[in-house]
């Protein structure tokens, strides 16, 4: 959805846009789609995704056995020359991992991979907010050379009109100074407004590597979807993500107090005889002083300080939503009212205030002090317009407008 300025602007000035678009507007979302796909972040994120889910294939693996090969009276004196008397053993043990170790080294590894994810689409969102500010602001520039060429429009119709007086010897010498420096001023803040756009078209195409001059977008600005009331889905995810790792790690530091068994077989060949003899093993530490409690209440209190802090970031943001919607209607209808009321009334009294002027009831500075007036109401709109893009581009994100064009481009 769009809002639309011209019109205002077009009621007051009754004036045509004769604007060709040199390429095909670029949408919004076609703007975040490609950004996303060309941005080294997202790339990374994608990475760590992967990293996750190589660690979930690790955590699966069970403890390496051990093979241990152990020769005894292989050299001494007399009859325990070399090799007279050596026996050999071979055993073969294993770790028995007790108390549900793997299981919760899986779940960590599971949440840690719901982690990474979660913080994939939040760096989407936060690339597409800085999207969509950038494509504001090229929008807000295309309307503000519009404004600029209007002004210098008006200025040159001024100067016209001052010089026709000074050369009827109606007006003084410095009326044509003060209208040619008007005039030149006009000219300038139109080369300026020019270069903003640039600038922002430039930014624009940054995002995906683009050319500058092959990016065009529709007129008008946008305006926040009314129906998107709910904070995004992306921020409770990892807000959950992240408590569910923290839950599997005190499962984890729980299972860790409990002792592993090793157990072990293999065989003794004995030189003396040569014989060869069984030989079986179980090794089971007693867990006497190391329960592992301190790290099981260290996790536990981790879990309560992740579950906190999400709570209070949701409320957070809750209150800064409601917070900006009413900022947000407040500054659209500042923008609304200055360009279908204010300015074109303004633009009423200049024509009025030349119209005298021509006819010798007024002196230029009137007219003067008209002109500048629609320039003090185009940077009010400026300013409400500055301020509403600001909210609008927030709103978005705390709203999760383009995750679902994030989720697109992951698929």
């Amino acid at each position: 959805m769009t809002l639309t300025l011209r019109a205002g602007l077009l009621a007051g000035l009754a004036l045509a846009l004769p604007i060709a678009a040199s390429a095909e507007p670029v949408s919004l979302d076609e703007a975040v789609r490609r950004a996303i796909a060309a941005s080294p972040a997202i790339q990374a994120q994608e990475a760590g995704i992967r990293s996750a889910r190589a660690g979930r294939s690790q955590a699966d693996v069970r403890p390496n056995p051990v093979l241990s090969v152990e020769a005894e009276n292989i050299a001494g004196t007399g009859a325990y020359d070399v090799y007279r008397q050596a026996e050999t053993t071979v055993t073969y043990a294993q770790t028995i991992e007790r108390g549900g170790k793997r299981d919760a080294r899986i779940a960590y590894a599971e949440r840690d991979i719901g982690v990474a994810e979660a913080s994939a689409r939040l760096t989407r969102l936060d690339l597409a907010e800085a999207v969509q500010r950038t494509f504001i602001d090229l929008q807000f520039a295309e309307e503000v050379v519009w404004l600029a060429e209007r002004r210098l429009e008006t200025e040159r119709a001024m100067q016209t009109e001052a010089l026709r007086r000074v050369r009827g010897y109606k007006d003084p010498l410095f009326v044509e100074t003060r209208a040619e420096a008007r005039v030149a001023q006009a000219r300038l803040a139109l080369d300026e407004a020019r270069s903003r756009r640039n600038a922002a078209r430039a930014r624009l195409a940054s995002f995906w590597g683009g050319k500058a001059e092959d990016v065009e977008v529709p007129r008008g600005i946008e305006k926040p979807d009314d129906h998107l009331h709910q904070l995004a889905a992306a921020d409770s995810a990892l807000a959950s993500a992240t408590v569910e790792r923290a839950q599997a790690a005190v499962v984890v530091e729980q299972t860790r107090g409990v002792q592993d068994y090793t157990v072990s077989g293999g065989v003794r060949h004995l030189r003396e005889t040569g014989d060869v003899a069984l030989v079986a093993g179980i090794s089971i530490p007693l867990g006497r002083f190391d329960r592992n409690r301190g790290n099981i209440e260290r996790a536990q209190a981790e879990r309560q300080r992740i579950e906190l802090l999400a709570e209070a970031a949701r409320l957070d943001r809750l209150r800064q939503l409601a917070s900006l919607r009413a900022e947000a209607d407040a500054a659209r209808m500042r923008a609304d009212g200055i360009m279908q009321d204010v300015y074109p009334k303004a633009v009423r009294t200049l024509q009025q205030v030349r119209e005298g002027y021509n006819r010798g009831g007024f002196r230029f500075s009137d007219v003067q002090d008209g002109a500048d007036a629609i320039i003090e109401v185009q940077s009010q709109w400026v300013e409400a317009m500055t301020r509403y893009r600001d909210i609008l581009s927030q709103i978005d994100r705390l709203t999760g407008r383009f995750d679902v064009v994030a989720g697109e481009e992951v698929q």
